[in-house]
């Protein structure tokens, strides 16, 4: 933590120039103004280090002053401490780095959870916008084949009409099934275009570059336990860090509102010092120079006003330690509702890849059907739909299964697929 590292400061005047006509107190106590003329300048070095224990603070100083009375008799004068240590310490009140290192780690942890939280919502958005490319190549994919084998198909009836062996009516219906498929390629490639265009604006490339998604194989075969999630979520989310954050605030407000009940510190400072109108011999014949002050403020009579703000502060505290609970019980529920969701969507995937398998199985074997006359038109329409239907199923369903998988990470943050914490070099990317 920064507070407790030591700190090198300078202070000074440079200059300071009086020119005015000042009140004096002469030895038979009346009063005269007399006439200042004067220039002076001043600095001061010191290292600064807070004490964790006490909450007070230590100082190693040195300090120069130059008076020059101007005007007649003018004269100069020098004074040095060459080496001076005080120390400042309160002896009741609240110690403020003793609750700021309880507080600040809590702080950083959050923002480190909060920053990785915030690149898995990238990585959410970018799998949405992939897979939405995906689907639309899938649809141009299915679109261009549709189309194909309706054009096969049409020509295949042609001449089965010519022979009688199908009606006018159903090389209508061929004609204009071909008719429509071509519509439906027409704005497969309009839309394969957008999806394309979207995610290389997301992502920063060229227009120029093509991106080709491919459909994953297969997804990891995986079954989260609500307890094991939580508990990840307890460790490392920032929701967590940041109850416990409020928690110590809370606390440390009604330590300060009843430390400011009562104000006494203590001032000590020793060291050497010298004087001469010479800067030089402002550095010889030192003298010792100490200082003790214990200084008190106590109220006699405030009719309440401190114990009151005690008992806001308490109150304030109750306030927050109800809301956390009450967000921590709608938290503890969004975890349980994130794991039943993904372990269903893996059961949902695992029957759209079936489906997906038998859709395409089926729509092949219609086709062979349809071309021995053993089913009508409608039958192989339908054949035609549920395959598409089922590919574009498995598509969304897998990308249902990722986008609660990368749900899971971000709440977590823990990538159970590899069994390890997600961390980020937190000290590089504020350096940067």
């Amino acid at each position: 933590m920064a507070d407790q590292l030591p700190e090198v400061n300078f202070t000074g005047t440079i200059p300071s120039y009086s020119k005015q006509y000042s009140r004096y107190q002469q030895a038979d106590g009346t009063y005269a103004f007399v006439r200042d003329n004067n220039l002076s300048m001043n600095g001061a070095i010191s290292i600064d280090q807070n004490i964790a224990l006490t909450g007070g603070k230590i100082s190693l100083n040195t300090s120069l002053n130059f008076s020059r009375q101007l005007g007649h008799g003018a004269y100069n004068e020098f004074m040095s401490v060459p080496v001076g240590l005080t120390l400042t310490q309160p002896i009741f009140g609240v110690n403020d780095q003793k609750w700021k290192r309880r507080i600040e780690p809590v702080r950083y942890q959050e923002a480190k959870a909060a920053y990785i939280e915030s690149v898995e919502t990238v990585t959410m958005s970018t799998i949405n916008y992939f897979f939405n490319l995906l689907l639309a190549k899938e649809i141009l994919f299915t679109s261009e084949q549709n189309l194909e084998n309706a054009n096969k198909l049409y020509e295949i009836t042609i001449a089965k009409r010519k022979i009688g062996h199908i009606s006018e009516s159903e090389l209508m219906q061929l004609k204009l099934s071909a008719l429509q498929a071509k519509g439906k390629l027409t704005e497969a490639q309009s839309n394969l275009n957008a999806k394309m265009f979207q995610l290389r604006s997301f992502l920063g490339v060229s227009e120029d570059d093509i991106i080709e998604p491919v459909l994953p194989e297969s997804a990891p075969d995986m079954c989260l336990v609500y307890q094991e999630v939580l508990e990840k979520a307890q460790e490392n989310n920032s929701f967590a860090k940041r109850i416990l954050r409020e928690q110590l605030e809370a606390d440390y407000a009604v330590a300060t509102a009843k430390g400011n009940r009562r104000d006494i510190k203590l001032f000590a400072t020793v060291g050497y010092s010298g004087k001469d109108s010479e800067f030089k011999g402002a550095y010889n014949l030192l003298r010792d120079n100490q200082v003790v002050e214990v200084g008190f403020s106590i109220p006699l009579i405030d009719w309440g006003k401190r114990k009151g703000k005690v008992k806001v502060a308490e109150s304030n505290r109750e306030v927050v330690l109800s809301r956390n609970r009450q967000e921590q019980m709608t938290f503890n529920q969004d975890v349980f509702l994130l794991v039943e969701n993904f372990n269903n969507q893996a059961a949902q995937l695992g029957i759209a890849v079936e489906a997906d398998e038998i859709a395409q199985k089926r729509y092949k074997t219609s086709i062979e059907t349809f071309m021995i006359g053993k089913i009508n038109i409608l039958d192989l329409n339908d054949a035609q739909q549920s395959k598409d239907e089922a590919k574009q199923k498995h598509i969304q369903e897998l990308y249902g299964f990722w986008s609660y998988f990368y749900n899971v990470r971000s709440v977590t943050p823990y990538d159970f697929m590899n069994d390890r914490n997600l961390d980020a070099d937190f000290e590089e990317i504020i350096r940067k």
